[in-house]
């Protein structure tokens, strides 16, 4: 992804209401993907992405998006608790604009605000020691994200307009 300061415009396309969705908790190291069900109603964790060159990035991100079938994105939006976004929020959306339009799918932003701590604290309930918890976090507040997005009576939503 270039790192031009001005923020690309996504793909330009309804965001379907049926097929699966690929949800991820964008870092400048990691990406956590998760996936959803075609119903949309039930998202997993799929993997963690550990981000290498911009061609490697979209050529890893194409193979899931085409073996899965994949009609649209959730990106994660790290907004302040005050709803306000700062410099990750701006990364963020720069990212997701990009996936948008490599893959040719439309992109909706998604407060992530608590779902790496949910993630978090749901791994060390389960007695997860701290290295093997790394090891899961990320794909797990991605797929925490995408699901708060399915559940959500109003897909349209503002992030930090709660």
């Amino acid at each position: 992804m270039s790192d031009s300061s001005e923020v690309s415009q996504p793909f330009n396309a309804d965001f379907p209401d049926e097929g699966r969705l690929l949800g991820l908790d964008y870092g400048t190291k990691r990406v956590g993907i998760a996936i959803s069900t075609f119903e949309q109603n039930i998202s997993s964790p799929l993997e963690n992405y550990t981000r290498q060159t911009e061609t490697q990035d979209q050529n890893h991100l194409t193979k899931i998006i085409n073996e899965y079938q994949c009609k649209g994105l959730v990106v994660g939006l790290p907004v302040h608790m005050s709803g306000d976004e700062g410099q990750k929020a701006k990364e963020a959306r720069q990212f997701g604009n990009w996936v948008s339009q490599f893959a040719q799918i439309p992109v909706r932003f998604w407060d992530e605000r608590y779902s790496s701590a949910s993630a978090e604290e749901f791994l060390v309930n389960l007695n997860i020691n701290r290295n093997k918890r790394k090891a899961y976090l990320d794909k797990l507040a991605a797929q925490i994200i995408l699901q708060s997005f399915l559940d959500s009576a109003d897909r349209n939503q503002i992030p930090g307009s709660f």
